[in-house]
């Protein structure tokens, strides 16, 4: 199962050096050294009473995407450890189906979605388990009003798809930060109906998370921070799905190419993005083409309308 991360330095050449301490290999979500483990990708709430999140520091990738109303939801992708418990869990979209699918056939816990969405879940490369397939790895915070109380177990919820893929290249790559760049100590990315801050901490290393003016902790693990935070830009449109009030579900089309900005070591750098087809990994470069490194640790990638 999915051991914790250790740290581990660079070796100045912007490439991964092999084999880590131990003889474990880098991950290829972080760059850290981990053991192989499957990938669990997790729907989690993020509107004002869901937070603060628990387990959520454990994740390897959180993807932010746009859902009704011009809300977000966080899709974290776990696989080098494992919470005892994550969460709040909420409904899975269409997005979901087209971004997952460059981790080959992960695990996908969600607490439901609208019925004529089950269809394109069943039929996608991924185990999809929702709390009506595997009972005992979800369970009520009573402390919490629903529906922004449901949490998941999550070794509980791979025993039930034993066969996820395990964690591979999906076209991130660590190491050295490029040339050049500016210098951005604090970022804002913008949603029709939402805010998030990052504010480079030089004495963590790392871009500390804030959410709507209000600095994001998690229950179990303090303060919500990241190593490398990437605004990619893509085409959001309406889908074919409406929520239970009747609003439109957006799309997020995680498929082409566009800009980026990543942020990295508190510097900001230019990029672009491209995935060619829903099978296959997303590459960032520098503008010349050359692969743009990202710091090692947890990445989060905000789905940014163009």
């Amino acid at each position: 199962m999915a051991l914790g991360l250790a740290g581990c330095t660079d070796s100045g050449s912007g490439e991964e050096t092999g084999p880590k301490p131990g003889g474990r290999a880098a991950s290829p979500f972080t760059g850290l050294p981990a053991e192989s483990g499957p990938v669990l990708a997790v729907k989690i709430d993020n509107v004002g009473p869901a937070r603060p999140h628990t387990g959520l520091g454990a994740a390897d990738i959180c993807y932010v995407e746009q859902v009704e109303g011009g809300q977000t939801r966080i899709l974290a992708v776990l696989s080098s450890r494992l919470p005892p418990k994550l969460g709040p869990v909420r409904s899975a979209r269409e997005s979901d189906v087209e971004l997952l699918g460059q981790f080959g056939r992960p695990a996908l816990a969600y607490s439901g979605v609208q019925s004529r969405l089950t269809p394109l879940l069943t039929a996608a490369p991924l185990y999809a388990v929702p709390p009506g397939q595997a009972s005992d790895a979800y369970f009520r915070d009573g402390s919490r009003s629903a529906p922004h109380n449901l949490y998941l177990r999550p070794e509980r919820l791979l025993g039930h798809a034993p066969e996820a893929s395990e964690a591979a290249d999906i076209g991130f790559r660590f190491g050295a930060a490029p040339a050049g760049g500016r210098q951005e100590t604090e970022h804002t990315v913008r949603y029709p109906a939402s805010r998030f801050d990052f504010t480079w901490s030089p004495a963590d290393k790392k871009w500390l998370v804030a959410m709507d003016g209000a600095a994001a902790r998690t229950t179990d693990g303090g303060r919500t921070a990241a190593s490398t935070v990437v605004v990619q830009q893509v085409n959001v449109r309406d889908s074919e799905f409406r929520d239970r009030w009747g609003s439109v579900s957006p799309f997020t089309e995680t498929v082409g190419s566009g800009q980026a900005l990543v942020l990295r070591d508190g510097k900001a750098y230019d990029a672009r993005w491209s995935r060619d087809g829903e099978r296959g990994g997303t590459t960032f470069t520098t503008p010349s083409g050359e692969p743009l490194n990202f710091a090692r640790g947890q990445v989060w990638i905000m789905l940014t309308a163009r």
